[in-house]
């Protein structure tokens, strides 16, 4: 596939590229902008779960994505931009250079991403996380330990994101996501698939280290300040991350990759 080049940033074959920054706020209607060389790389790959509808780069970008350009399905197109002419089309100086269109995969219920899980996993649960940094390292450390899946409730930041899914190193289009209604819901879907539900918490009594056995497992993690709800914490088993030097927790994204080390390490034993 070759590629076709913009002169004029109003052009309308680059309209859903335009202005990125203040459309990143008001949503796609489940469409993303995907940012970066090794992000878009992800979202081209076989492993992506989501689709490409088109390419922007800068003139200096096309060689080193000629494989990507080379790759894209037939209902995609490539589109080449001089920098000033990008920049001015993004609304932003865009130092990267490389950008993509995708497009979400279809909604997918908890009970469904739960029921195509492996009598021994983990699965990552977040309840309340805004923070888009947070929502990124959440998903990147999902896939790194091979996790199951990630839950969200209702109360999530989008992780299609685009500063999300650049956190996220791409992990967020490959990982199977399912959002419940609420945080109940969650766990209601969780205990109907025969998952134990670790709620990671500084208050905790029992240490991560306690952690034993195989079997379906929920890391289950809260916002950073306000935490889980007390409700939740009740019905699921609290566990903490001993700390040292007068600190009570780490970042939640730090915490998600500690625990889920030791969880898919107790899992093999």
């Amino acid at each position: 596939m070759t590629h076709q080049t913009i002169i004029d940033p109003d052009d309308p074959r680059v309209a859903a590229f335009r202005q990125v920054q203040e459309r990143d706020l008001t949503g796609r209607h489940g469409r993303f902008i995907a940012e970066g060389k090794v992000v878009v790389r992800v979202l081209a790959s076989p492993a992506s779960l989501c689709g490409v509808e088109a390419l922007l780069l800068a003139e200096n970008r096309v060689a080193a994505m000629a494989d990507v350009i080379a790759g894209l399905p037939g209902d995609a197109t490539a589109y080449v931009a001089a920098q000033p002419v990008l920049d001015a089309i993004a609304g932003f100086h865009l130092h990267r250079g490389v950008l993509a269109l995708g497009r979400k995969p279809a909604p997918l219920a908890p009970a469904t991403l739960l029921a195509a899980a492996p009598e021994t996993c983990v699965v990552v649960c977040a309840v309340g996380v805004g923070n888009h940094d947070n929502m990124g390292g959440l998903f990147r450390n999902a896939a790194a330990f091979g996790a199951h899946g990630v839950l969200l409730d209702s109360g999530c930041c989008d992780p299609f994101y685009r500063k999300a899914i650049r956190v996220s190193a791409g992990a967020v289009l490959r990982t199977p996501a399912a959002t419940a209604s609420s945080a109940e819901a969650m766990l209601d879907a969780l205990e109907a698939a025969g998952f134990q539900a670790l709620a990671l918490t500084p208050g905790a009594v029992q240490p991560l280290a306690a952690v034993r056995g195989r079997g379906r497992q929920a890391l289950i993690l809260g916002a950073e300040g306000p935490g889980l709800p007390e409700t939740i914490l009740k019905r699921c088993r609290p566990v903490a991350i001993p700390m040292a030097g007068g600190f009570d927790s780490l970042n939640v994204a730090a915490a998600s990759a500690v625990a889920l080390y030791q969880i898919t390490q107790a899992s093999t034993r």
